[in-house]
C-alpha cells in the first residue's frame, strides 16, 4: 500500500467501527483525511483493534514520522555534561523514554485534533498505546494522583517507552503543594527510568500548557529538581520545550541554543 492508500484504508476500518461512521464523509482531500484520522484515532476507545489494523496502522504512523524527520539524542550536544535542551516535536525523538504530561485517566486526550502533547503522543504512538495505559489502571484501580510515573512501551514512537506523570493544575496563584507535585514528577520519572535501567529521558514541560503553571518557574523547578536527583549522573536527560518562552527560560538557566522550530503544546 501506498501511504494515501494506508490513510484511507483505517478511515474506513475507524468508521466502520462506529456507529455513526457511516453518516460521516470521508474528505476528499489529504488535509481533511489526515485531520479526520488523527481525529478518529484521539476519540477510539481503548479496547484491542484486530491484527490487520495494527499492521496498516504501524506502518502508516513509522512512515509519516519518517517523513517528518527523527532526531536521535545521540546526535545532540549537551548543554551541560548528561543535560539537553532541544525544541522540537517530542514524537520524533528517539531515545529510551520521553515524558507524557498526562490526565488523571491516563488514557490520553480524548478531544479530537487537541493540541496537548498527550494527544499527539498518542496518535502517534498508536492505539496500542491506550490499550495498555487502560490495562495499567485497571490494575491500579484507581486514577493517578499528581507527581507519580508509569512506563508503557512506546509502540510506533521512535523511543523506546514513554513515562506518563499527572502533573498539578494550577488555579490561582501558585502554591507550594504545586510546586512539590511538579517536583514530584520529576523525581518520580527519574526513579522509574533508573530502576527500568534506562539510560535517557525526555521532559516535555510539564503542567505548563492546559494546566497553567507558570513556564519560568516551572522550568526552574525541572532544572533543580534533575540536577539534584541521586543517581542522575547515570542518565542523559533532555529538556524538551515547545514554545519559545520555554526555550527562553531554559537558555536562561542552562545555557545553549534550542535546535528546532517551535511547536505547539504542554500541558
Amino acid at each position: 500500500m501506498t501511504q494515501s492508500e494506508r490513510r484511507r484504508w483505517l478511515l474506513e476500518a475507524l468508521l466502520a467501527e462506529r456507529p455513526d461512521g457511516a453518516a460521516v464523509p470521508v474528505p476528499a482531500d489529504e488535509a481533511g483525511q489526515r485531520r479526520l484520522l488523527r481525529a478518529l484515532f484521539n476519540v477510539r476507545p481503548p479496547v484491542p483493534a484486530p491484527a490487520a489494523f495494527l499492521e496498516v496502522q504501524d506502518a502508516y504512523l513509522r512512515e509519516e514520522t519518517r517523513r517528518k524527520g527523527v532526531t536521535d539524542l545521540a546526535d545532540l550536544r549537551p548543554v551541560r555534561p548528561g543535560l539537553y535542551l532541544w525544541q522540537g516535536d517530542i514524537t520524533t525523538l528517539r531515545c529510551d523514554a520521553i515524558v507524557n504530561a498526562a490526565n488523571s485517566q491516563l488514557l490520553g486526550c480524548f478531544a479530537p485534533n487537541h493540541g496537548c502533547i498527550d494527544n499527539a503522543i498518542h496518535t502517534y504512538a498508536g492505539v496500542q498505546l491506550r490499550l495498555a495505559c487502560r490495562r495499567l489502571m485497571e490494575r491500579q484501580g484507581h486514577e493517578e494522583a499528581a507527581g507519580g510515573a508509569k512506563l508503557t512501551p512506546a509502540f510506533n514512537l521512535p523511543c523506546r517507552y514513554v513515562l506518563h506523570t499527572v502533573g498539578p493544575i494550577v488555579r490561582g496563584p501558585l502554591t507550594a503543594a504545586d510546586e512539590a507535585q511538579l517536583a514530584a514528577c520529576y523525581r518520580a520519572c527519574l526513579a522509574l527510568a533508573l530502576e527500568q535501567g534506562l539510560r535517557s529521558v525526555a521532559f516535555c514541560c510539564i503542567s505548563t500548557g492546559e494546566f497553567h503553571f507558570p513556564n519560568r518557574r516551572a522550568a526552574e523547578i525541572a532544572v533543580e529538581t534533575v540536577t539534584a536527583f541521586p543517581g542522575r549522573e547515570r542518565l542523559e536527560v533532555l529538556f524538551n520545550v515547545f514554545k519559545d518562552v520555554d526555550a527562553d527560560c531554559y537558555r536562561a538557566l542552562l545555557g545553549g541554543p534550542g535546535a528546532a522550530a517551535a511547536q505547539p503544546g504542554g500541558r
